[in-house]
């Protein structure tokens, strides 16, 4: 008698700006015909920034109707209190550079009446992720800031800094946050440190230790925390 197929608790989408950053993680979903912890599980690369990650993330949710969305990627840190390689997770995001820069000093949108910060999605300017399913997550939870270049100026670091005070950066978290608060589907965006902000010297990046990490921390949150 043919037995019953397994019905898979949850079906999710796992995000990334490249195949480079999951590469470890597709290898083990590739083995495991793409099912984890007893839950479906699509992949979307997406392209790297945030107009990529936009466009592609919006069809994806029409079409997959997943009820988790993971990002996974690198992210440069702006303080030395998270190591080269270690793995956190983001409670809240923004665009860093949306906004006008006069005699040296950045504004918002929002400071500047163009915007309202608590216009949904954002809650004080900030896109936040107030998920439940986080209170569970073990790594540290980090603001972070998302521009549309990699910052490698002294002036610019000090600019985010100053206004933000952001654990990390990257180049699609914020349009991440956005598309998943408007859509209303839940959401994780983890990331593993690779260098620190500002350090153009790619000799220091440790590339392929955070992504072993991060892949690491990925698999077992699907495995672990969802379930």
């Amino acid at each position: 008698m043919p037995t019953e197929p397994e019905i898979c608790k949850m079906k999710l989408l796992l995000v990334a700006a490249t195949e480079m950053e999951i590469a470890p993680s597709i290898e083990s979903l590739t083995k495991s015909g793409f099912v984890l912890g007893g839950n479906e599980v699509d992949i979307l690369i997406t392209g790297v920034g945030q107009v990529a990650t936009t466009w592609m993330l919006t069809n994806a949710l029409q079409t997959t109707q997943p009820r988790l969305v993971i990002q996974a990627g690198i992210a440069g840190a702006f303080s030395t209190r998270f190591a080269p390689g270690s793995v956190v997770y983001v409670q809240k995001d923004c665009f860093g550079d949306l906004g006008m820069e006069e005699n040296g000093q950045f504004s918002t949108i929002f400071e500047n009446g163009f915007a309202n910060a608590d216009d949904m999605p954002f809650t004080g300017g900030w896109l936040v992720n107030n998920s439940p399913g986080l209170m569970s997550m073990t790594m540290e939870a980090v603001s972070a800031v998302t521009i549309n270049k990699v910052t490698d100026n002294i002036v610019q670091r000090q600019q985010l800094i100053d206004r933000f005070n952001p654990g990390i950066e990257t180049m699609e978290g914020a349009a991440f946050h956005y598309v998943c608060l408007k859509a209303g589907t839940p959401f994780v965006q983890l990331r593993a440190i690779s260098n620190y902000v500002g350090e153009r010297d790619k000799s220091k990046w440790l590339m392929q230790e955070a992504i072993d990490h991060l892949n690491h921390a990925l698999l077992q949150l699907m495995i672990e925390y969802i379930n």
